[in-house]
């Protein structure tokens, strides 16, 4: 199954990661390949760490033209292209039950990935294994091709009220 998680709110992340807990409650083993985080240590971070079938791998180099993003360009391109790689050669290995590509949606409206090398890839999935792809802003090729989509719709966010900071736990 390929599953799209996409939309302006929050949830999209902690939606593919609760699938996660499902696979690996049911004994399947999980990669999640993020495209977009950071090097900074998350929950889900500390919490692979503990899960036996559980694998995060991250490829982003943290926030593109955003708060305060420095790092050029080819770079934040660089490591998106690695962490497609990563995805293909997962997919062609079939060790894993569920795949999550975190924030693959964003890295092609970022133009670091084509849709294109993405449909390329989810081409060669195995018919056991199953697909998540995270992100805002979703292109119409992956919706086509997903067999469930979910939308995130932001109704209202602390960020509305001027509070910008991250809370551990909630956003990371």
């Amino acid at each position: 199954m390929i599953i799209v998680f996409t939309g302006n709110g929050k949830g999209k992340t902690t939606a593919a990661l609760g699938q996660a807990i499902r696979a690996l409650g049911q004994g399947k083993k999980v990669l999640v390949i993020q495209f977009i985080k950071g090097p900074w240590i998350s929950g889900e971070d500390k919490f692979a760490k503990k899960i036996k079938n559980l694998r995060i791998i991250k490829t982003g180099k943290g926030f593109v033209k955003i708060l305060g993003d420095k790092l050029p360009f080819k770079k934040h391109r660089a490591s998106a292209q690695e962490g497609l790689q990563l995805a293909k050669k997962s997919i062609a290995s079939k060790k894993y039950d569920l795949i999550i590509l975190d924030e693959i949606n964003n890295a092609v409206d970022l133009k670091l990935l084509k849709a294109s090398a993405v449909l390329k890839i989810i081409k060669f999935l195995p018919e056991k294994t199953d697909l998540i792809l995270t992100g805002r802003n979703a292109p119409k090729s992956l919706i086509r091709i997903a067999d469930l989509v979910t939308e995130m719709k932001e109704i209202k966010h602390p960020f509305q009220k001027n509070k910008k900071s991250a809370r551990a736990g909630i956003e990371f």
